[in-house]
């Protein structure tokens, strides 16, 4: 069991508190800090245990309020699994984004860590935008998190239907190419797609959604995600590496639904009846970056459209990091949440360890927090002198 000893938890809070009274006298307008979020995939049996043994008093009782408004142990599953039931799209969405928020109100409940006036902007990677909505103050936390059950229920049937329809299994694989690759690979599996996944001079977008592969994220400079049928997957890498010039190396992902592709219409039909504008603040506290424009949120109906969108729309990740980059003039990056799927992609894009008041950080366990939170504090003031 971890446990911080008090006088480093004093110590961060004073820092932290100096990093507040910093940004509040700035008048920078860029981005300078961002706040992101891991998506799905992440989940694993116990997460969550460290953070209960280190910090009862506020994980206990935010965990029983997550059962309470989900009205089912999702607690129990995620300490004591089956993993096999945590895996499934309707608790495993809702457990990564509660242990994602749980960690944040840790940093703000035990360590005095000012969301408002420390983070500037915040990003979520695919359901981690739901996490970020919620760090932003655009979204209240027991809406989002019921938002997110529901919403996996759908996609969850999503996938048996298709499976049951077909009789085909769908997933996503990784594809992972050379550097200066990206482009030539992303524009040989549209051309393949362009054709229909059958070979037919029919664009793929008129076949049936089962029968589609989509690109389902572009994550960085080397790295895309394609989602749909394995078997179709496999046929387009077998096309690309026959006549496109490429040979990826593929890599299939933890997931067992095809996000982020025709299949998941439903998903997106539901959030666009399920999101209103009553429900919805903006602006929020700092802004938050949309997955299908790689941009900030502009408006109420802006994020009903594209939050909803996101359900069948590629995940422009790597547009987003590269957006906050190289023209917000984001130099601080931390992430907060389970696994370090989300870090990684970041620090590969914008690893600034030697980069004077800039850095990127993990927060997935509470013996990451003392070196996380006082680099971000040192680097904040690093980048004001």
């Amino acid at each position: 069991m971890y446990r911080l000893p008090h006088r480093a938890i004093c110590g961060l809070r004073e820092c932290l508190a100096r990093s507040s009274r910093t940004y509040a006298t700035s008048s920078e307008p860029t981005l300078r800090t961002a706040l992101f979020f891991p998506g799905h995939g992440v989940q694993r049996k116990g997460m969550t245990r460290p953070w209960i043994e280190a910090f009862p008093q506020t994980c206990k009782p935010f965990l029983e309020e997550m059962d309470e408004i989900l009205k089912c142990k999702l607690s129990t599953l995620i300490d004591e699994g089956p993993i096999i039931d945590l895996d499934r799209t309707e608790n495993a969405q809702p457990a990564i984004m509660a242990s994602s928020i749980m960690i944040l109100r840790v940093l703000e409940k035990d360590f005095g860590f000012n969301t408002d006036k420390l983070i500037d902007v915040t990003l979520g990677h695919s359901l981690g935008e739901y996490a970020a909505l919620v760090a932003a103050g655009n979204l209240e936390y027991e809406y989002a998190l019921d938002l997110v059950r529901r919403r996996g229920d759908v996609m969850g049937e999503c996938t048996r239907k298709a499976k049951e329809e077909s009789g085909e299994d769908f997933g996503m694989i990784a594809l992972v190419c050379e550097p200066g690759q990206m482009d030539s690979l992303v524009a040989s599996v549209r051309e393949f797609l362009s054709h229909g996944t059958e070979g037919t001079k029919d664009d793929s977008s008129a076949l049936p959604a089962i029968q589609q592969v989509s690109i389902a994220n572009i994550n960085s400079k080397n790295q895309i995600v394609l989602s749909g049928s394995f078997q179709r997957i496999r046929n387009l890498l077998v096309h690309i590496r026959e006549f496109g010039g490429h040979d990826p190396r593929a890599v299939e992902l933890k997931s067992r639904s095809a996000f982020h592709s025709p299949i998941m219409m439903p998903a997106y039909e539901f959030m666009k009846k399920a999101l209103t504008p009553d429900k919805v603040t903006f602006p929020g506290r700092c802004p938050c970056i949309s997955n299908v424009t790689a941009r900030p949120f502009q408006s109420k109906d802006d994020l009903i459209q594209n939050l909803s969108q996101q359900a069948v729309g590629t995940i422009l990740w790597w547009d987003s990091i590269k957006y906050l980059d190289k023209q917000a003039g984001t130099r601080r990056w931390l992430g907060v949440g389970p696994g370090k799927v989300g870090r990684n992609l970041v620090s590969k894009e914008v690893g600034r360890s030697s980069t004077k008041g800039g850095g990127v950080w993990s927060i997935t366990e509470p013996s990451e927090i003392e070196e996380a939170l006082r680099e971000l504090e040192a680097t904040a003031k690093e980048d004001h002198e």
